[in-house]
Formats: structure tokens, sequence, C-alpha cells
């Protein structure tokens, strides 16, 4: 089962992917991305292994190198050692590869866009979670090819949890 979460910033993508990896008896492995804030300002965002709890910056506002996206530089190298490694890992090793978030700082990664397409074409089960107006190849593929867009908002997390939680453990699937 391959199922693509989509929603606006802050609606709990990553919210719903904590929820139902505590949820779900299967061994899973990837990655997820949190905010990193200081004195209540959002100044980066962490990526974070799931397998091995290896936690490194993604993207910050005082980093002097990587590619610029807004005010935050990406950083090329916890992506791809982290993040793209966690995900290549999961797919040989565990029942479900978790992707949290292809977005536009994780696109300018090619390791990084390789190893979801890879998650995409060889996964048995994917939980992914994406930008939902990129028009990035691999965005516009996980938004057409999964078997399931589920569109969170803040009316409908906590039913699409559950609903994610199902399509994930229901035999016969």
């Amino acid at each position: 089962m391959r199922i693509a979460v989509t929603g606006h910033p802050g609606v709990g993508k990553t919210t719903l992917v904590e929820r139902v990896l505590a949820a779900v008896p299967l061994k899973a492995g990837g990655m997820v991305t949190k905010e990193i804030r200081k004195v209540g300002r959002r100044v980066g965002f962490s990526v974070i292994d799931i397998g091995s709890g290896q936690e490194g910056v993604l993207a910050h506002m005082h980093l002097a190198q990587g590619p610029r996206l807004g005010r935050y530089r990406v950083n090329l190298k916890d992506l791809e050692e982290i993040g793209a490694a966690a995900i290549e890992r999961a797919i040989q090793e565990c029942q479900l590869v978790v992707v949290d978030e292809v977005g536009p700082m994780e696109l300018k990664s090619p390791r990084f866009v390789a190893a979801v397409e890879r998650a995409l074409e060889g996964a048995s089960n994917l939980l992914v979670t994406v930008h939902r107006a990129s028009n990035h190849h691999l965005a516009y593929r996980i938004r057409h090819e999964c078997d399931q867009l589920i569109r969170l908002t803040e009316s409908n997390r906590t039913e699409k949890t559950q609903q994610v939680i199902r399509l994930l453990t229901s035999p016969g699937r």
C-alpha cells in the first residue's frame, strides 16, 4: 500500500506520520523532518532517521553554504547522509518506508530524489508526505501514482490518521 499525504504547511502531516508509526505493527524506517525553534521562532528544520534516531540539520537560517530556499540554506550533506540513506536502508530492511517530506528543500538533492523514486517503485508499503503544490516531477508522480492520496486538513486530521492506520493494518490489503 502506497499512501501519500498532502496538505498546507502546519496542518499536521508529520504528526499523522508519528501517530501512524506508533500504531502500526510494521517494522518502519525512513525519515521525518521537524521544525527547529529558538525562542518560539522557527530557524530551521531537522532530518531524523526513524530507525537509528540519528538527527541532522536539513535547513537552517544560519548556514553559510548550501542551496538557498527562502530564508534558509539546505544542508545537502545531512539530507543525503541521514535522510536519503535512511530511505535506502528502509527499502532493503523494513516493511514500511516513511518519507516525511517530499518538498522544495528535499528536492534539492539528487540522491534523495533517486531514493524516493526507488521507494515509490519497490516498497511494499510506503507512507510519504508531499508538498501540495510542487511541480517537480517526483511530487507529481507521488500525487498521481500512490494507491491513496490523502488531503489533510485541520478538520479531518483525526479521521485521516485512523484511515491510514486501517489501510496499513487491515488484512488482505
